[in-house]
């Protein structure tokens, strides 16, 4: 007989505040997952806890709740208005994501609960007048809230109730260990802390020793990643150019289905993919570490709401190990030649919503981003699938993360290798050379150029200078024309003859008919006799006016 004690506790025996539980409802979440059920008792309880738990577990939710609870029980007795909760996350979109949480979660108890995100996607200036509302959750990055901490538009000694820390692992990583040591000298001495993370690294214990105070440590016996038959990961071994003559093929002839993510290891590789994908008129968007944080939003809210299909995002490992050393000595963020935003994480953190496909176009470089990578699909009971295009260098990589992932499993193997002939496809080939080719890096360089000027025409801080400079408006639209990559408008299409014969039903694409000609002529004689038949005036004989003419010559 089962015991009653094992059963799993559902969100209306958590003594939540019925306007959480109707908001919850709307949301369409009908049990709580495993890390929920778990953490949101203690921290209704007031204990500190160590959330870790996999990617797509619901962490964001395990958190934000319990604070909704403890906020609304504030509000039947509170008399002043004060800021009870401070979220802090590695990057903007988290931020921003986390924020689209608590306003879902609040729909029905909006004024009571209020959020503001202070994450560095607007200026400081405009968030001051926002915090002197004092709102009762915020928000934001450990360098932003430490900025309003030092200007004293938010004072958290007195009032602060919760303090959460989210992507723990990245805080470090992303270069705000000192930013986090300064700031917990503006909180109060007693306060409840909240650590959630996907990896218990030493960063975390870092954290940990700094802000909790004997914590709970929740540490769920599940999976890194969603189990094999909710998630199937595949392989396929493919050279460079291979990798590329595949992906159109599978992408054009709609063998993938479904929103895709696309990984690359550079931004550079990020843009020739764009580029040469676009050449065959498949439209896709781009995300990377250098992109401004408007346009990072703007993407991934375009990608889930489905006005692309397919975002190629760009995951160095520089954003994740900024604290490596390179053999001169510098930082992998120092050598770099460009300027990477620090706030910004592709393959960690952002909600990506219902996505069925991930592809690696380019292998992971270490165990732990193919698992956030491997991450952004079968979230919660969706199903998802991994594709990842090996080349002979990428194949220990591939190994390293098999030997991770089958540990504790039964599973022989966890990578299923994908069934593709390459020879069925040869015909392909010719074109997916010809495109790639033409992305030169020249071409990659004037199309971030390209980007960068749109962004110009629509920033709303230099609106201003442009209605009192209007000729430097003017040079700019007219500036040299940028020559990016050459769009042939015959490459749209997939001619029926370079199709195999066993991929024409799966493309959708039948065969043409022809009119039939009938080598004997005799459906042509036919088709005379009914046309003349069908016209009087082709039907007339004169044969007697004929014969009368012959008869007067011989008179």
């Amino acid at each position: 007989m089962e015991n009653p004690e094992e059963k799993p506790i559902q969100f209306h025996e958590m003594e939540l505040d019925d306007r959480i539980l109707k908001a919850i409802v709307k949301l369409q979440w009908s049990v709580p997952t495993l890390i929920q059920e778990k953490s949101i008792p203690l921290q209704l309880e007031g204990k500190d806890v160590l959330i870790r738990a996999r990617t797509g577990s619901g962490k964001t939710a395990a958190f934000t709740i319990p604070i909704i609870q403890k906020i609304l029980n504030v509000k039947k007795t509170a008399i002043y208005q004060e800021v009870k909760a401070v979220i802090l996350a590695p990057s903007r979109e988290l931020c921003h994501q986390i924020c689209n949480v608590i306003n879902d979660l609040t729909i029905k108890c909006s004024r009571e609960v209020r959020c503001v995100d202070v994450a560095p996607n607007i200026s400081i200036n405009v968030q001051k007048p926002m915090l002197t509302e004092k709102p009762d959750i915020v928000v934001g990055t450990p360098a932003r809230v430490l900025m309003h901490l030092k200007s004293g538009t938010l004072d958290l000694k007195k009032s602060l109730e919760v303090l959460v820390i989210d992507e723990a692992d990245l805080i470090f990583s992303f270069g705000y260990k000192d930013e986090m040591k300064e700031l917990t000298s503006y909180l109060p001495s007693i306060y409840q802390a909240i650590l959630a993370s996907a990896t218990l690294s030493e960063d975390v214990l870092n954290l940990k020793s700094l802000v909790l105070h004997n914590p709970v440590t929740l540490k769920l016996e599940e999976p890194e990643l969603a189990p094999t038959s909710q998630l199937t990961h595949y392989h396929l071994m493919a050279e460079e150019l291979d990798k590329a003559t595949i992906l159109y093929a599978l992408l054009k002839l709609h063998l993938i289905r479904g929103k895709t993510i696309i990984f690359v290891n550079t931004v550079d590789k990020c843009y020739k993919l764009k580029l040469f994908l676009e050449q065959f008129k498949i439209p896709v968007c781009v995300l990377n570490s250098e992109l401004p944080a408007t346009i990072r939003c703007h993407s991934v809210y375009q990608f889930n709401q489905g006005i692309y299909d397919i975002i190629v995002a760009s995951d160095e490992k520089a954003l994740e190990d900024t604290a490596a050393v390179s053999k001169k000595g510098k930082t992998s963020e120092q050598s770099s030649k460009r300027r990477k935003d620090k706030e910004s994480g592709v393959s960690r953190g952002i909600d990506f919503q219902c996505v069925s496909n991930v592809l690696n176009f380019d292998f992971p470089l270490d165990v732990q981003s193919y698992i956030h990578r491997a991450g952004r699909t079968a979230r919660g009971n969706n199903q998802g699938s991994v594709l990842s295009f090996i080349n002979m260098n990428e194949k220990v990589l591939l190994d390293k993360v098999e030997e991770r992932l089958r540990a504790g499993l039964k599973e022989i193997s966890i990578f299923k290798k994908y069934q593709f002939k390459l020879e069925e496809v040869e015909p392909f080939k010719y074109r997916a050379q010809d495109a790639w080719r033409a992305v030169t890096r020249i071409a990659v360089r004037e199309a971030r150029l390209k980007e960068i000027k749109q962004e110009i025409f629509n920033c709303q801080k230099l609106k201003g200078y442009f209605e009192d400079n209007p000729t430097d408006l003017q040079v700019l639209r007219h500036d040299k024309t940028l020559h990016t990559v050459r769009i042939q408008e015959h490459l749209a299409d997939v001619p029926e003859y370079i199709l195999p014969p066993s991929l024409k039903s799966l493309a959708g694409i039948t065969k043409r008919k022809r009119k039939n000609h009938n080598k004997t002529g005799i459906k042509s004689k036919r088709n005379k006799f009914e046309a003349a038949k069908s016209n009087p005036l082709l039907s007339m004989k004169f044969d007697g006016f004929v014969d009368k003419l012959k008869k007067k010559g011989k008179k």
